[in-house]
């Protein structure tokens, strides 16, 4: 009897500490960090990123690649390069868990479009850090989240705490031309890295402010896709003294003429119509109703006319087309033989690029016109119901009760596609606080983001991926 009695209370005990062990990582996880000097570290790491100049073309992402590389290898953090061409490099690490759960991706790119110094306040590649703000190309696209994701798991590493999932961090060339070079290269070469992944977190998605407050917490789970075209027109050339009416540059600029006065129709997604769903109560009484059920609202002129004067909105619900690249003659005083012209055509979800094409043929009306396709992907989508969407929902619950978390639909595209075309799914997501001004600031002149952002968004990520991974 003594010894059944012995045997329950060291099962007690037993039950007890394994019970202590399970709460662990939230007795010691957050709340005992020290959040001002990780904060600090990471306002002081972007700034340093910033001052690596990725600029693509020609991207040079190897630079990016060794910064991140000498991180790792200093963290006790397995990592490696991968040059897909030279000069063109991605980083890959990977901190090991127990395998009870699959691994997640925190995806990043580490080239940036061009930036102007003529037009800039500071140099775009001096990290440099004033008024509040930390300046510089890839700021806010994406060098800020890389360096989000950088610290989420620096942090893990140095708590030492049992993972259940590993987390791999993918910093990546070539976003800003389609990818080719960064995460496609990866794909096709060296898949069996992440290929046991289940799902992947990205840019795209914030949290949306209106007048000083949060509006939204915007996930991406769909997105436009790119269909870039060439248009090629042929004439006979001369002396640009004695104009040609059949020239090329003349055939060419008809045809785009007839590009810019064509409207595509409307349509709305599935993710376009819930994003608006879930605003609706925000907006003016006026416009609630009708933004509940989008599809039909658009179908009264005066309101589709009201509501595509908003360019990004308009942008949701069609397929767009904007040219964007001329090539005439290289001297003025002579009519070259050929002249084209690049145009960024996005379709939304589901739409067949085959057909678009022939849409555009019939618009164009001119079958002397050679149409090459420059960039093309099919559509794709991930499903909300998955617990890293969950997991955002929950951190933004408790960061803002109350708060609206919905599927944000972007014009852009991302790397997304790639993973998903392989059955992984991929959300977008930055955890920081998004103004329209910020907005205009992607691409823009005198990219920045907040100091205050940044800590922000260091703990907001800490806390995904801490929920995920314990």
């Amino acid at each position: 009897m003594r010894g059944t009695f012995l045997q329950y209370t060291r099962s007690l005990a037993m039950f007890v500490l394994m019970g202590f062990l399970a709460l662990l990582p939230v007795a010691v996880g957050a709340e005992a960090l020290d959040w001002e000097a990780l904060e600090t570290e990471t306002v002081s790491l972007l700034s340093r990123y910033l001052q690596v100049d990725t600029s693509n073309p020609p991207g040079n992402e190897i630079r990016a690649a060794q910064f991140f590389k000498a991180i790792f290898d200093r963290e006790g953090i397995e990592a490696k390069v991968f040059e897909s061409t030279p000069g063109r490099g991605t980083i890959y690490a990977r901190l090991k868990g127990d395998g009870s759960k699959r691994p997640i991706i925190l995806l990043n790119h580490l080239d940036v479009v061009p930036a102007d110094r003529r037009f800039w306040s500071v140099d775009p590649f001096g990290g440099v850090v004033k008024d509040g703000y930390i300046w510089g190309r890839g700021a806010l696209d994406m060098k800020g989240m890389g360096i989000l994701e950088l610290m989420a798991m620096l942090i893990l590493k140095r708590q030492g705490i049992p993972l259940k999932r590993d987390v791999i961090f993918l910093g990546t060339a070539d976003e800003e031309a389609g990818g080719t070079y960064g995460v496609g290269s990866m794909v096709r070469e060296h898949f069996d890295l992440f290929k046991d992944a289940e799902f992947v977190l990205n840019e795209g998605g914030w949290i949306a402010l209106r007048d000083g407050k949060v509006w939204y917490y915007g996930v991406t789970v769909s997105e436009k896709t790119p269909f870039w075209l060439k248009l090629t027109a042929t004439g006979t050339p001369g002396h640009g003294s004695v104009p040609r009416p059949d020239s090329a540059v003349n055939k060419l600029i008809v045809a785009l003429h007839r590009l810019m006065n064509y409207q595509t129709p409307l349509k709305v997604v599935p993710d376009v119509q819930r994003l608006y769903a879930d605003l609706a109560d925000l907006e003016p009484p006026e416009r609630r109703e009708r933004l509940k059920d989008l599809k039909a609202s658009l179908q009264d002129p005066a309101f589709a006319a009201e509501f595509t004067k908003d360019l990004v909105a308009n942008a949701r619900v069609r397929n767009t087309i904007s040219i964007t690249m001329l090539e005439g003659s290289n001297k003025v005083n002579v009519i070259p033989p050929q002249a084209s012209a690049q145009i960024d055509t996005r379709l939304l979800p589901g739409e067949d690029p085959e057909a678009f094409l022939e849409e555009l043929r019939r618009v164009i009306g001119d079958d002397s016109i050679r149409i090459e396709t420059v960039l093309s992907f099919p559509p794709s989508a991930s499903p909300i119901e998955t617990e890293l969407f969950r997991t955002i929902a929950e951190v933004a619950k408790k960061q803002d009760p109350g708060a609206i978390v919905t599927t944000y639909f972007p014009t852009g595209f991302t790397d997304c596609h790639f993973f998903r075309e392989k059955g992984i799914p991929c959300y977008s997501f930055i955890p920081m606080k998004i103004t329209d001004q910020d907005l205009a600031l992607f691409h823009g002149n005198d990219e920045r983001v907040s100091v205050e952002n940044v800590k922000f968004g260091t703990r907001m990520l800490y806390e995904i991926v801490r929920r995920l991974v314990y």
